[in-house]
């Protein structure tokens, strides 16, 4: 008998065809509430430090170079207080072999999948990951199909993303190309029990656990060099693999005193799952959009239980405006002889307003930085949005609204960051817990959960829950 592959039914599967692609039994780390043994599932699910180290080194990824701006820092301190002014440096991820650190997570799936016995690997991303999982096929000799959500109804895709496509594709995967909306996730499900294929989703404790060896490399590099820590670490936010994979390596590292901080492009008021919003968005990756979202409710994943937890890490959350970025992109390459993607330049963009409030002799390093080409460049992207009828103008980025214009800085101290309020995401988020479980009620070892994932103390979740009504058995 042919099984029903109707909308309902494949997303009543949803579970068993996980558990079959990813080869986690995660109701070994469920307590039957809200709260789940994150460490343990980190440390039985995925590899050790060292066992990634070695993985990523027999496929190229990894060793990365850091790199000092130093005539961005100068311009930083051209316009800084007297006395500030950050050293700006950059670890340069474009160095891996696709070109971003996103081989860092797909290296520890694929290795993964061949060592489990799948013949290929599925990702669902419109992003440099899947460019990551395809390369990282290439070389195990494993099939690899790429889903991306690339079209609005009119069938007219972003430039960024069909540069992806033809990444994907140049590393021998097949792409499916869909429109934006909930049959991404179907027609994902379809593939994996159809193929047999392993997930090598961006949210397993093997994706997040290949991001590690970046934060502790970066830390080990900066003692070889410098000899001391960097004061601030600033993280391109989007789903929250990067923060969490890199902040877990940094405390790996022993590096208690760095500072962990996140950026994204401010996009609110755009809808990642509208029809009308998708095209009306110069940034596919690193936005309010998703950095918000999986900040305040991670496990809206496509696996049972998320392994990014950027809350458990952030110590500060930045928006910076989507001129700004195109600036610093310029910047970047007409400075420092450096032509870099998008999503790595946004904490680039957050990095150098913040070395200004910094005292010289401090350092801020931008943990990543990606390839760059086609339509992943600034200028196929402000062609797309012109056609989109954004306008494009120059003068206060803070006059930028989403959907709208982009408003390029007409002066560079015009680039700054604003603050997003954590407590208020960290209140989201429990608020979210509460309501998706149905709670009235929690167990001690809910509450104790709330609070390290959260990053919080016991007296702001006890209020919190004090709000919703709910109590603490």
């Amino acid at each position: 008998m042919s099984r029903d592959m109707s909308y309902d039914a494949v997303m009543s599967r949803k579970n068993e065809i996980m558990k079959k692609a990813i080869g986690i039994d995660y109701d070994v780390f469920e307590t039957g509430g809200i709260g789940f043994d994150y460490e343990r599932m980190m440390r039985e699910a995925g590899y050790s430090l060292e066992e990634i180290q070695k993985i990523q080194s027999s496929t190229g990824v990894g060793n990365t170079p850091i790199l000092e701006l130093k005539n961005l820092t100068a311009l930083a301190r051209k316009l800084a207080p007297k006395g500030k002014g950050a050293r700006i440096f950059i670890k340069d991820e474009a160095t891996n072999p696709s070109g971003s650190f996103k081989a860092r997570r797909a290296s520890v799936s694929v290795y993964h999948a061949k060592k489990l016995g799948y013949k290929g690997v599925i990702a669902a991303t419109s992003g440099n990951y899947g460019a990551a999982v395809a390369s990282q096929a290439a070389m195990a000799g494993l099939k690899c199909i790429v889903v991306q959500e690339c079209y609005d109804s009119k069938m007219v895709g972003q430039p960024e993303i069909l540069e992806k496509q033809r990444a994907c594709e140049a590393y021998g995967a097949e792409v499916v190309q869909l429109s934006v909306g909930p049959e991404l996730f179907y027609s994902f499900l379809c593939l994996l029990e159809e193929t047999g294929y392993f997930n090598a989703s961006l949210y397993t404790p093997f994706g997040i656990a290949g991001v590690e060896t970046l934060g502790y490399e970066l830390i080990m590099q900066f003692r070889e060099k410098l000899g001391r820590d960097p004061d601030k670490v600033v993280i391109t936010h989007a789903g929250g693999g990067n923060v969490t994979g890199t902040a877990r390596g940094i405390k790996k590292a022993g590096a208690e005193h760095t500072e962990i901080v996140g950026a994204s492009v401010d996009l609110s008021g755009l809808h990642m799952a509208s029809d009308r919003d998708f095209n009306r968005k110069s940034f596919t990756t690193g936005h309010t959009g998703f950095g918000i979202p999986f900040a305040t409710w991670p496990d809206r994943a496509d696996v049972p239980r998320n392994a990014a937890r950027p809350l458990r890490y952030l110590d500060r959350y930045l928006t910076v405006k989507q001129g700004e970025v195109f600036y610093i992109t310029e910047a970047l390459s007409v400075l420092e002889g450096l032509e870099r993607g998008p999503a790595g330049n946004t904490s680039l963009t957050a990095a150098f307003a913040l070395a200004q409030e910094m005292d010289e002799d401090q350092i801020i390093v931008v943990q990543e930085t990606e390839y760059t080409g086609a339509g992943k460049h600034p200028m196929p992207q402000i062609s797309f949005a012109k056609q989109n009828g954004i306008e494009i103008l120059f003068g206060d980025p803070d006059t930028e609204v989403p959907g709208q214009n982009i408003v390029f800085p007409d002066h560079p101290s015009k680039i700054k960051v604003r603050d997003f309020d954590l407590g208020k995401a960290r209140m989201s988020y429990i608020k979210n817990a509460i309501n998706n479980y149905g709670k009235k009620e929690i167990s001690q070892y809910d509450f104790e959960f709330l609070v390290k994932d959260t990053n919080s103390d016991e007296n702001f979740v006890r209020s919190v829950l004090s709000e919703l009504d709910v109590k603490v058995l």
